[in-house]
């Protein structure tokens, strides 16, 4: 059992969908089902290629583009609502993130945070769906309450504040080259969640080249290998 000086960091700030809930086939199937009623017969490929890891609301213009339909909040609005009966009913877990979640919550003595660019309706639904609601109780942040989304560093700038530590002292958990682009830009640490085989998330390559420092398959192995990090890579 890993003990509090194992990790090299003062603070671990988690992306939501895609890294600690399985969250990404669910939401994209509803938005491409209303992309389809558009008429704008986008594939599940494209869809994931072009909306994983970026906010609906700053997607607007791609979908004009295609549609010819403007997006209105009313449109929006629905989208959430069927988003969140699809994720009520179906979600999951990603395998082995919330007993991660919870390990690293007690090496850490709290000292983590859930920053999504989701709303917060959803990340906070996503988390009690899953069982770890109360390990982020009180430390979730939302893109969407911040004045930049990612790929702009705000919402890991505004956990870490929140938090009391150096961005440069944390470790950033993401999945998509949008959500690490955002962590390198706090100064933080970032490193990659890539499982094979996943359409939803992306290759290792592409997380490196948006600067992560690690990839990793295996969400269970997420605090040893945290632990594995020299502290010189960790602004110590």
């Amino acid at each position: 059992m890993l003990e509090t000086a194992a990790l090299p960091f003062d603070a671990v700030l988690f992306d939501c969908d895609g890294v600690l809930v399985d969250s990404e086939r669910i939401t994209n199937a509803v938005l491409r089902a209303m992309l389809h009623e558009l008429g704008w017969q986008i594939s599940e490929a494209d869809c994931f290629r072009l909306f994983v890891g970026r906010a609906l609301r700053d997607e607007a213009a791609v979908i004009t583009a295609h549609t010819g339909f403007t997006v209105t909040d009313e449109w929006l609005g629905d989208f959430r609502k069927r988003r969140n009966d699809a994720l009520t009913l179906d979600l999951l877990p990603i395998p082995g993130a919330v007993a991660a979640a919870r390990e690293i919550d007690r090496i850490l003595h709290g000292n983590l945070a859930c920053a999504s660019g989701a709303d917060r309706h959803k990340v906070e639904l996503q988390l009690a769906k899953v069982g770890l609601d109360t390990v982020f109780a009180g430390k979730i942040f939302s893109g969407m309450e911040t004045p930049r989304s990612k790929p702009a560093p705000d919402v890991y700038l505004a956990a870490a504040a929140a938090l009391g530590v150096d961005p440069a002292r944390t470790a950033v958990i993401e999945d998509t080259p949008t959500g690490v682009r955002a962590g390198v830009a706090a100064g933080a640490t970032v490193f990659g969640y890539c499982p094979p085989e996943s359409p939803s998330h992306s290759a290792p390559q592409v997380l490196l080249a948006a600067g992560a420092t690690h990839t990793f398959t295996d969400m269970a192995g997420l605090p040893a290998l945290l632990a594995t990090l020299p502290t010189s890579r960790a602004g110590l």
